[in-house]
């Protein structure tokens, strides 16, 4: 029998940092989308299979890792690139959404003494995804 040589090549993508305040705008079409496809995510499923993971991390942990992939996505966008792959980037765009919310729901609410916290209050928190024009009391 002859001999093989296997090569190794990790399962690890570099990704370029992103600041974590760094607003995100993309064209209205793509947050539409995005808005759109909340509906039919499942985080156990589709967050795991959209980053290739054997489990699902804790809300907000794949954040910067989503956020960099879209980065990756929306750069190639802008170049017209041929790689480019508009479903995986609306797919990014819903679960950076999604991991958003998660996070926030899954944060601790910081209480002063003797105040109380009710729904209305926690209802409150928002987040600021969107495309430039396109902020609405529906829709922030």
């Amino acid at each position: 029998m002859g001999q093989f040589k296997m090569s190794y090549m990790p399962n690890v993508i570099a990704f370029r940092p992103r600041s974590a305040t760094e607003s995100l705008r993309r064209p209205r079409i793509l947050i539409r989308a995005a808005r759109e496809g909340q509906s039919g995510w499942r985080r156990d499923r589709d967050l795991r299979r959209l980053l290739r993971l054997d489990h699902t991390p804790a809300p907000g942990a794949a954040l910067p890792r989503l956020r960099a992939e879209e980065a990756l996505q929306n750069d190639a966008r802008l170049q017209r690139a041929a790689d480019y792959d508009m479903h995986r980037h609306v797919l990014l765009m819903i679960a950076i959404l999604a991991e958003m919310r998660a996070a926030v729901a899954n944060a601790p609410v910081p209480v002063r003494a003797g105040a109380r916290i009710g729904a209305a209050m926690l209802a409150q928190v928002g987040l600021a995804i969107s495309a430039p024009g396109t902020a609405s009391p529906a829709h922030p």
